[in-house]
C-alpha cells in the first residue's frame, strides 16, 4: 500500500511517499521556510539527481500542492491520480491521554489534538494545521493520526506521575508522557528481528540523540520509563533545551532577572541546552570541532550531555533488573562515535564494553554492534525510521474493517 508520510513543523512540511508492502522509500522532500520571502523545495526520488529550487509559498495548504503537484506532475511519473494514495500517516506529537494508539482523524480527533496544543505549543499547533491542509487536498483519502506519546502510554503509574497534588492530574492530567515514541519503539522491533530475541523476555534501553533527545527503557517490548515528561522540555540536556531543573530555578530566575514568562518559555526551550552551556552552538559536530580546538564550554557542554546518557542508561538498569542491550539512533547517535564512547565509558560494572574499532568504523545508516566480544551487554548503533513506522500505521488504520477514529 502507498502512503504518504506528513510531518510539519511552524515554517515547514516534511513529506515521505513509502510503499509499505516492501518498506521502500519511494519519494521526499521538504518545504521549508513557509511565509518567508522565498521558501526553499527539495524533493528526492530513488534513482533520481535531488531537486532543490525557491518558490514563494505562503501557507501549509500551498506546501502540500506544491508536493502534490511533483508528484503528480508527468515528467516525473511518480504516481499517476492522487487515488494512487491509499493512506496519509500524520505525525503528531502530543496526544495526552486520549489516544493509546494510531487513529483514524475526524472532527473528534482534530478537536482532542487541539486541546494538547497547551502540553505541545510548539508542535501541536503545525501539525493541526498540516492535517487541515492535507485534508483540503487529499479529500477522500483516510488521515491517520500517529502520536509520538503513544508508545509511552505503557508507563506505570509511579513512574508518570508527579509529586505534586494529585488533583492537579485529575483536573488537568499533569503528568509524565515522553516523546519520540515511534523512534523508540522501531530501534528495540529492530534489535529483537536482528538479534532473533523474543521482546517478552528482552530489556533495552534506547538512546534517541539528536537536537531533541531522550532515553527509554523497553521491558518486555513495553516503555516502563522514559527521560521526557510532561513536555518534550524535560529530561536531558538537548541542543537548545535545558532538559531537567531544579523548579526553584524558575522562581530564582524570573525575580532576579524580571523575566516575562513567554521569555522564560523561549530561553528554556530555544536558549538553553547545549547551546546555553557553550555560548557557541547547539549542533553537536560544531561542538565537537571547537573543543578540539581547546575550547573549555564546548567541552563542558559534551560532558554534561554524556553523563547526562550514562546517568539514566544506569538508574534503568536498575528499574529494569538488567538490560540486555543499549542502542544509540538519531542523528547523534547514529554518527559520533566520540558521544557513544563517552556516554557509556566505565561501565564495565554493569556488564558494558565497547570496542573501540567497531564503534570508530560503524556505518552511519547501517546496523551495527559496537560492543565488545566479552560484553554480556550488546550496545548498538540502529538507525531510526520514524516515517516507515507512521507509513505502516497509516497503512493499518485506513485498511482496517472497523474504521473507528476513537480509540
Amino acid at each position: 500500500m502507498l502512503a504518504l508520510v506528513i510531518n510539519c513543523g511552524s515554517s515547514s512540511v516534511k513529506y515521505n511517499l513509502i510503499e509499505t508492502t516492501d518498506e521502500t522509500d519511494v519519494c521526499r522532500g521538504i518545504v521549508e521556510r513557509i511565509g518567508a520571502d522565498k521558501s526553499i523545495v527539495k524533493h528526492e526520488t530513488a534513482g533520481r539527481k535531488p531537486l532543490k529550487y525557491n518558490k514563494v509559498i505562503a501557507s501549509h495548504s500551498e506546501a502540500l500542492h506544491e508536493i502534490m503537484n511533483y508528484l503528480l506532475s508527468p515528467e516525473n511519473k511518480i504516481i499517476d491520480d492522487i487515488s494512487d494514495i491509499k493512506a496519509v500517516g500524520h505525525r503528531v506529537v502530543h496526544g495526552g491521554e486520549m489516544f493509546k494508539e494510531s487513529v483514524l482523524i475526524d472532527d473528534v480527533v482534530k478537536e482532542a489534538i487541539e486541546q494538547a496544543f497547551d502540553l505541545a505549543p510548539l508542535h501541536n499547533p503545525p501539525n493541526l494545521r498540516g492535517i487541515e491542509a492535507a485534508q483540503e487536498r487529499l479529500p477522500d483519502i483516510p488521515h491517520v493520526a500517529v502520536f509520538d506519546t503513544a508508545f509511552h502510554h505503557s508507563l506505570p503509574p509511579h513512574a508518570y506521575l508527579y509529586g505534586i497534588p494529585n488533583r492537579l492530574y485529575r483536573r488537568h492530567k499533569i503528568r509524565k508522557y515522553g516523546f519520540h515514541g515511534t523512534s523508540h519503539y522501531y530501534v528495540s522491533q529492530q534489535y529483537y528481528k536482528l538479534k532473533e530475541k523474543p521482546k517478552s523476555q528482552t530489556n533495552v534501553i534506547t538512546c534517541h540523540l539528536g537536537n531533541g533527545a531522550s532515553i527509554t527503557a523497553i521491558k518486555g517490548g513495553e516503555s516502563v520509563d522514559t527521560t521526557m515528561g510532561f513536555t518534550p522540555l524535560s529530561g536531558m540536556v538537548m541542543g537548545t533545551r535545558s532538559g531537567d531543573l531544579d523548579p526553584s530555578i524558575l522562581f530564582y530566575i524570573v525575580e532576579k532577572e524580571e523575566l516575562q514568562l513567554n521569555s522564560l518559555h523561549s530561553m528554556l526551550n530555544r536558549k538553553s541546552g547545549l547551546l546555553g552551556i557553550s555560548g557557541y552552538a547547539s549542533d553537536m559536530r560544531d561542538l565537537i570541532s571547537k573543543a578540539k580546538n581547546g575550547d573549555r564550554h564546548c567541552q563542558q557542554a559534551i560532558d554534561v550531555f554524556c553523563y547526562h546518557i550514562k546517568k539514566y542508561v544506569s538508574s534503568y538498569f536498575g528499574v529494569m533488573n538488567g538490560c540486555d542491550a543499549v542502542i544509540f539512533t538519531a542523528g547523534i547517535g547514529e554518527n559520533s562515535p566520540l558521544i557513544r564512547k563517552k556516554a557509556l565509558e566505565n561501565m564495565e560494572y554493569l556488564g558494558i564494553e565497547i570496542d573501540e574499532k567497531k564503534n570508530n568504523e560503524a556505518k552511519p545508516g547501517t546496523a551495527s554492534i559496537i560492543s565488545s566480544d566479552s560484553s554480556k551487554v550488546d550496545v548498538m548503533v540502529i538507525p531510526t525510521n520514524e516515517e516507515l513506522v507512521i507509513a505502516i500505521d497509516a497503512a493499518k488504520v485506513a485498511s482496517a474493517s472497523d474504521q473507528s477514529a476513537w480509540i
